[in-house]
């Protein structure tokens, strides 16, 4: 188990080394007061006198023992605390650079609830094996073996009086991992269905207030928690009457050493020295050997989370490699994608061009494939079947950064960090000037709203960007695009909560933008993309049809049944 651990430990290693011979000698020091009470008793059971000098001499190295365990305790502790957190720090950061290459599918399977628990809640509790199990476990274990090796020194058949409690107390211990790990995997289970379930109806308030449906959200989320609540109660149900057993047995080193080895002093196979010093002795492991059980039931625990963290990075990582963008142009190329989300395939063979220069919009209605293609130009998923090439460079045959760095995607579900709208736009160019994003936010038509905060630019967006409606924080995330200025521009509904007002300076401003760079536009209004270079119309995750707006009309099944319902919609209305 260590193991799985001790690569992230790096260099911090050699703290938890040093606090596990910290924490043993503290142990040691700890039981040395028990053999100098046999000193003062050993001599009055053989009808012999002890001075006063002599019993204040043992009482002054007892306070000396006393005080150089628990500095030495403290000292190991801190030690393995800051080899701990450390080493948290460590996997956290390598998660997260294995997250960062899973494919966006895989992220989102999991779920926030159960993301949320292995970085916060499964890492921390590893901390209790780093800070704590290993020293402690290890000094508390050491030094009971070394005084009942002491033991058989003095006494082999009061030794071995006193190691008889231990297998009965051992199967007992055994008997509680045997079941408690046979119901861990329900029981981790439970806890991640009410982390999504907890989550999920936090996210989902304001739905669930407008369509009144408190009783039915309350009822799953209710069930979720109270069957959390019953797998746990009845996991410790199973486990706490073994758990009380060995607890209770283990500790007890004198259980069968006190009656049958004072029989045997009486009978004279033993003598009262030597019975005395083996009751001292085991007095003095039993605290030891509490501390050390005190981890045992977690151990199962532990090899479980660090088991479920190693599944979580079992998914294979995207498809990448070294090299760097490569391409002759900015040409994009799908050559007979196939892709699916789990067993359904949902993109069945496409082919299709662009162009370096062109502005190609992809329509059809909903599921159809739109936003699942563009995704695949970013490289959200790896293909199932056939490659998509930008500069005839296979995406997958680049670094992630280098396609990243060539193309800027604004999606129609758009995220702001909590931090100032500045700096949310300056994510797309991390050393732009404050006059670049200023340019870049007025092109995105940001002026108008940004005038209301007394603070401007500089205003805190809120948590996931709440202090702005849906088409403003559209409006910063296409500032973000702006200024990455990357030569590929993949507008995914970037305008869909835009209002009328603000629609046509938008997209005044995207034309200005996108001039002279390669753009894929996903859209349902099909008037704002009437004049782009090529219209590719997609039914069912095939191409349908392609070309001007003009020759749709004329050779596409589909699209003159889309354009008919775009111009009905124009005009709607609302009519009380």
């Amino acid at each position: 188990m260590f193991q799985k651990v001790r690569p992230y430990m790096g260099e911090y290693m050699k703290y938890t080394k040093r606090a596990a011979v910290s924490v043993t000698i503290a142990v040691i020091l700890s039981v040395v007061p028990y053999f100098l009470l046999y000193q003062i008793i050993a001599p009055l059971t053989e009808g012999g006198s002890i001075t006063l000098g002599f019993v204040l001499l043992r009482v002054a190295i007892t306070a000396l023992c006393l005080a150089g365990n628990a500095i030495l305790y403290v000292y190991g502790l801190s030690l393995s605390h800051l080899s701990a957190y450390n080493t948290l720090k460590n996997l956290r950061i390598a998660l997260q650079g294995k997250l960062e290459k899973q494919p966006l599918g895989v992220i989102r399977e999991l779920g926030n609830g159960r993301i949320k628990k292995v970085f916060t809640d499964d890492i921390e509790t590893i901390e209790i094996l780093l800070a704590h199990a290993i020293p402690e476990g290890i000094g508390n274990l050491v030094t009971p073996a070394a005084v009942l090796i002491a033991m058989f020194f003095a006494d082999w058949k009061l030794a071995l009086l006193s190691l008889a409690a231990l297998p009965i107390g051992m199967l007992a211990m055994g008997m509680m991992f045997k079941l408690g790990m046979s119901r861990m995997e329900a029981y981790y289970a439970a806890a991640t269905r009410m982390n999504n379930t907890i989550i999920e109806y936090i996210n989902g308030m304001e739905v669930v207030k407008v369509f009144n449906r408190d009783g039915e959200s309350y009822e799953r989320f209710e069930h979720d928690i109270n069957s959390y609540r019953d797998m746990t109660l009845e996991w410790y149900k199973v486990c706490w009457p073994w758990m009380a057993l060995y607890s209770s047995i283990l500790p007890c080193v004198a259980l069968f050493t006190l009656p049958i080895g004072g029989w045997f002093v009486l009978r004279g196979w033993s003598t009262l020295a030597n019975f005395v010093l083996v009751l001292c002795m085991s007095f003095g492991i039993g605290a030891p050997l509490i501390k050390a059980m005190s981890f045992g039931g977690r151990i199962p625990q532990l090899n479980y989370k660090i088991e479920e963290l190693e599944r979580l990075l079992d998914h294979p990582p995207l498809k990448s490699s070294d090299r760097a963008f490569e391409g002759k142009n900015h040409d994009i190329r799908f050559e007979d994608v196939h892709f699916s989300y789990k067993e359904d395939e949902v993109i069945h063979g496409i082919d299709l061009e662009i162009q370096e220069g062109q502005m190609a919009a992809l329509v059809g209605e909903s599921g159809s494939g739109k936003s699942t293609l563009a995704k695949l130009l970013v490289h959200f998923y790896d293909l199932n079947g056939g490659r998509i090439t930008l500069g005839g460079q296979d995406i997958a045959d680049m670094r992630v950064e280098e396609l990243n760095d060539q193309i800027s995607f604004v999606s129609q579900e758009q995220f702001l960090f909590n931090t100032s709208l500045y700096e949310n736009i300056r994510i797309g160019k991390p050393d732009a000037t404050r006059e670049e994003v200023l340019r870049a936010a007025h092109l995105a038509q940001c002026d108008e709203f940004l005038a209301r905060f007394p603070l401007g630019i500089d205003t805190p967006a809120g948590d996931g960007g709440k202090m702005l409606s849906g088409g403003e924080r559209q409006r910063i995330s296409l500032a973000r695009a702006l200024l990455k200025d990357a030569p590929v521009i993949v507008l995914d509904e970037a305008t869909a909560f835009i209002d009328p007002e603000n629609e046509e300076k938008m997209n005044a401003a995207i034309s200005e933008v996108i001039r002279g760079k390669t753009v894929l536009i996903i859209a349902h209004r099909l008037h704002t993309v009437m004049g782009a270079d090529k219209i590719v119309v997609l039914d069912n995750g095939r191409v349908e049809a392609q070309g001007t707006h003009e020759e749709l009309l004329q050779r596409s099944e589909v699209y003159p049944r889309l354009w008919a319902a775009a111009q009905q919609s124009i005009a709607w209305e609302v009519r009380a």
